[in-house]
């Protein structure tokens, strides 16, 4: 889900990749190069064979990320349909062409196609407002309820704030998504309707809703057989209940005390829209490919061409809907820098090397993914890993892209991707020392420990609990099983609540503000570390004491 923008680049041949492949099946409807297409020059398959397999694996050991699965397609061919590492830590099962990883806001892509196939059907408009589709549907005001259209669902610019709401799905919790899709109204904006972009989830969580409204299935249903089907993505599955019986499936890492452990997967059923897709390299080779051919599936056997979507949506999908503000990179990573951004339906647009990308990232617990797209060269990279490192996704995509629009270059953004990543993981580190040892170590709390027990009720998430529980004081959040730790104090009337799940390292203040008569007023959270997943979105809550009956 997520919080990694970043950029990516391309490459100009088409030729056969059956010495690269991992038992890597054609396309299952394979489409002829484009007559306009630049070519390549003749390249020795096993000698890019050689470097992709170290660049790979080099990254693996310098991110300490267990298994990595690699796909790269161009002008309708499979080049490469790798798997490198293992699927789990202490286990001997590699990752293979084969192996599914959840590829969480990667599925957005899908969400859009979906909505692409409705339009070209005539079910509904992109402009139409969702109210037209959905008729219970309510922001927290009441111009942007009226005026939020399909299209706005999409492109990141409702007036939410990054990552708004994101508690109410991550990490699982047991709302149902209709409860999800009916909190909204309750999540006070951050900006102006329209006004600027801010990444958010739960506006896709909506127009997977009215997917399946307009469907009359789940979005899951509606997915595998309107897309996954006719794309020939025979493995890929929309939820983690389907992956049962499977044993090919990749094991969710994260890092515990700075040190990589296998975790728990992280279901996420009532987020569908948003996220849901698992697939593996081979699968998501077919779904590049469809989505580099504007939709199309190529000639079936009555010789006509079959299509998921038009090449009108294709080209609604490919452009810039909200404007991104473009960041100066590192020194090291100078050569990255975007001459524009912006955001698509489903993609993330920029340059690079004076080609437009179009790209998404994805991020959930123990998962992280990125799928890369140079449509004027057709080109297709798709990286997926069983850690939670931006770092080595970007890091990829710099280096075999780079090397492969360049024949012959040798680029180390391995490396320098990784100095960056090192210098600001110390910054971080600094600047948390720095605070803790600010901190008026002698201070108390106004109140008597016992005396901040008790419930609190945010408007959109609804009740957090604290209590004292075997002698330590417990914060839990009540539809989130497994947001629950132990709360110490850090200064005067802040505490940090320490989560018993070590791998979500989102550890976080808590803050209480005291009525003139000494009671509480409210309770305020924010991550303590920078590095926290933006969806941890604690800074958003206002929790407030519920009074006793």
């Amino acid at each position: 889900m997520q919080s990694l923008n970043r950029i990516a680049a391309a490459l100009l041949l088409a030729f056969s990749g059956a010495a690269l492949a991992q038992t890597a099946p054609a396309p299952a409807a394979p489409l002829a190069p484009s007559a306009t297409a630049p070519a390549l020059p003749a390249a020795d398959t096993a000698a890019i064979g050689a470097w992709l397999d170290q660049d790979v694996e080099r990254t693996m050991k310098l991110f300490d990320v267990p298994g990595i699965a690699i796909a790269i397609v161009k002008d309708g061919k499979v080049l490469a349909t790798r798997g490198y590492g293992v699927r789990k830590l202490g286990a001997p099962d590699k990752v293979d062409a084969r192996t599914l990883f959840e590829v969480a806001s990667n599925s957005k892509a899908f969400t859009a196609a979906a909505l692409a196939m409705l339009v070209d059907e005539g079910k509904l408009a992109w402009d139409d407002p969702v109210t037209k589709h959905l008729p219970d549907f309510q922001m927290y005001d009441a111009y942007v309820t009226h005026e939020m259209t399909v299209r706005d669902l999409l492109v990141h610019r409702s007036g939410l704030g990054l990552g708004a709401g994101d508690l109410l799905w991550w990490p699982t919790t047991n709302f149902s998504t209709d409860e999800i899709i009916h909190k909204l109204r309750f999540i006070a904006p951050s900006t102006s309707f329209r006004s600027s972009y801010a990444y958010d989830n739960l506006l896709y969580i909506v127009a997977g809703k009215i997917i399946a409204a307009k469907s009359g299935k789940t979005w899951g249903e509606t997915i595998r057989e309107r897309i996954l089907v006719p794309a020939g993505m025979t493995t890929t599955t929309t939820s983690l209940a389907d992956n049962a019986g499977n044993p090919d499936v990749a094991n969710a890492h994260s890092k515990i005390d700075g040190r990589i452990a296998a975790v728990k997967a992280m279901p996420v059923p009532n987020a569908v829209g948003a996220v849901g897709i698992n697939t593996n390299a081979e699968d998501i080779a077919r779904w590049m490919n469809v989505l580099l051919a504007q939709g199309s599936l190529g000639k079936g056997a009555d010789g006509k061409e079959r299509r998921l979507y038009s090449a009108k949506q294709a080209r609604e999908m490919w452009t810039a809907q909200t404007p991104m503000r473009i960041s100066e990179p590192n020194p090291k990573l100078a050569g990255t820098r975007a001459n524009f951004a912006a955001y698509g339906l489903g993609f993330q647009l920029r340059d690079w090397q004076g080609k437009l990308l179009a790209l998404h990232s994805g991020a959930l617990q123990g998962f992280y993914s990125k799928v890369v797209l140079v449509p004027e060269a057709k080109l297709g990279v798709a990286i997926l890993t069983n850690a939670e490192s931006g770092g080595s996704l970007n890091a990829l995509q710099y280096q075999l892209v780079d090397r492969l629009l360049n024949p012959g270059a040798q680029p180390d953004w391995i490396g320098a991707v990784k100095a960056v990543d090192d210098e600001m993981h110390a910054k971080e580190q600094a600047r948390l020392a720095k605070a803790d040892g600010a901190k008026a170590a002698a201070s108390q709390p106004s109140l008597a420990r016992s005396a901040y027990d008790g419930d609190y009720q945010d408007p959109w998430y609804g009740i957090a609990t604290i209590r004292h529980v075997g002698g330590k004081q417990v914060f839990s959040f009540s539809r989130t099983p497994d947001l629950t730790g132990e709360m110490v104090h850090f200064q005067h009337d802040t505490f940090i609540v320490r989560w018993k799940e070590r791998n979500f390292n989102a550890d976080a203040y808590v803050t209480f503000a005291l009525n003139p008569d000494g009671s509480i007023e409210r309770m305020k959270m924010q991550p303590i570390s920078t590095e926290t997943d933006f969806s941890y979105d604690f800074q958003d809550l206002n929790f407030t004491p519920v009074k006793k009956k």
